[in-house]
């Protein structure tokens, strides 16, 4: 899949566009001025596959918590700025990453004074631009193009004031809003693109919209970082998001394929994809696995997979690239399947 060509962008460490894959992130919820669970919870994040992390600053008190939340992060951390330009001055001082703010929400003197900042600092600034923060010279217009003209503004304006370090996104809770508004500002530009829908609601239902948006603008080459927005624990949105990137083959890693079953099946198959599915959620190899339901079929719809199992009334078959490797009963099929992968696997890294 060819990527659209954009500027490189170093948040801490982490680069952002170019030719560099597509970065995971994710927001904290936690209370930013408690810095045990604020670290706590960038510490689970990076353990499920965050790679850049954002934190609210909505006070004094959680701008003085940054420098000791940054020296504790395992990852670069973005600071989430609003109205107030004085917490974003505070948070690049406590060596913030990135910085992340609504120009709309900051009038143009402070705004001028948060990006001399940040370039002195060599720190960069992603816009972010939702139907919140449309310019107000744009208000009368429809929400798709009220969302790229103000983000063609704002970069102008803060380039201008000698910023080229950018990262811009445009959102919406509409997916179509979304896709429409993102892929226009896109085509046009060359800043790298932060990905996602926002206010995607619960873990279903941002499943379907992040994957129906992230992934549409993913398939025409858009997009250098991305977020999956889930009402709930943040920990939630980092398996949709890998998910999203290896069903599109931007990120490698193991790919399930299980049938819906039908009535030819003797065992719980959901329940032994599963289980195969989380021991492998963590392996970054790009291998494709079979769990399906019967005999009759299992091993021919399987013959693309690397490896896979099929089950029949009490027994199955472990196979491997289409041929069958052994039968035995159902019930020792799916550890028969970890144990061959993990010893295929190790054989190939000697």
């Amino acid at each position: 899949m060819e990527r659209l060509t954009t500027r490189t962008v170093d948040a801490g460490g982490v680069k952002i566009g170019g030719d560099n894959p597509i970065v995971i992130q994710s927001m904290t919820n936690t209370d930013t001025k408690d810095v045990e669970s604020t670290v706590g919870q960038i510490k689970r994040l990076v353990a499920a596959g965050c790679e850049l992390v954002r934190v609210a600053v909505p006070d004094k008190e959680s701008a003085r918590a940054l420098k000791r939340i940054r020296a504790l992060s395992p990852v670069p951390l973005v600071a989430d700025i609003h109205f107030d330009y004085n917490l974003a001055l505070a948070a690049l001082d406590a060596g913030i990453d990135k910085l992340r703010i609504n120009p709309g929400t900051i009038g143009a003197k402070a705004l001028k004074a948060v990006v001399t900042a940040a370039v002195s600092q060599q720190v960069p600034v992603r816009i972010g631009v939702n139907s919140g923060s449309i310019h107000r010279d744009y208000r009368h217009l429809s929400r798709i193009d009220a969302l790229v003209k103000s983000a063609r503004y704002y970069c102008e304006a803060i380039e201008s004031m000698g910023c080229k370090d950018l990262v811009v996104s445009l959102k919406s809770s509409s997916v179509l809003e979304t896709y429409r508004a993102t892929e226009q500002f896109a085509l046009g530009n060359d800043y790298p693109i932060h990905l996602g829908v926002t206010e995607a609601g619960t873990v279903r239902s941002s499943t379907i919209k992040s994957s129906i948006g992230i992934g549409a603008l993913l398939l025409q080459g858009i997009g250098d970082t991305l977020r999956v927005s889930v009402t709930g624990p943040p920990e939630s949105e980092i398996p949709i998001a890998i998910g999203i990137l290896r069903a599109l083959g931007l990120r490698p890693g193991v790919e399930i394929i299980s049938c819906p079953t039908c009535g030819r099946s003797g065992y719980d198959v959901a329940k032994a994809a599963q289980e195969v599915e989380a021991h492998l959620s963590r392996v970054d190899l790009p291998l494709k696995i079979a769990v399906m339901g019967c005999v009759v079929n299992g091993p021919g719809e399987g013959r693309h997979a690397d490896f896979g199992i099929a089950f029949g009334p009490s027994e199955g078959v472990l196979f491997q690239k289409g041929e069958v490797v052994q039968k035995m009963p159902n019930g020792e099929l799916p550890a028969a399947l970890l144990k061959l992968i993990d010893i295929e696997t190790r054989r190939s890294e000697v």
